[in-house]
């Protein structure tokens, strides 16, 4: 992907949550290597990954510790950071409309 919205999301997180850091690094880093069409592709690089309604996907970072939900942009190759937290913090969430 060409632009992902917006890193400092994930540099804010990491600060917070240390034992995160290389984890996002090397999704951050997998993402703008990729060029990703469609949710499918995502999931042969990341096979746990949950696909949403409306182009949202959600990742699992270190072991499900944290997740991690970005939102799609396939044509445009965007990727939007749409939250970042602890999974307790995930189940208080509507993952399909934040």
């Amino acid at each position: 992907m060409e632009r992902i919205f917006a890193k400092s999301t994930l540099r804010q997180f990491w600060e917070k949550h240390p034992d995160s850091e290389q984890y996002l690094k090397t999704w951050y880093d997998t993402a703008l290597r990729s060029t990703w069409k469609n949710p499918n592709e995502v999931k042969k690089s990341y096979a746990n990954a949950s696909i949403l309604k409306d182009s949202r996907i959600v990742f699992n970072v270190k072991g499900n510790t944290y997740r991690l939900i970005a939102k799609f942009n396939f044509e445009k190759q965007w990727i939007f950071i749409r939250f970042i937290g602890t999974h307790a913090d995930y189940d208080t969430i509507d993952a399909n409309n934040i």
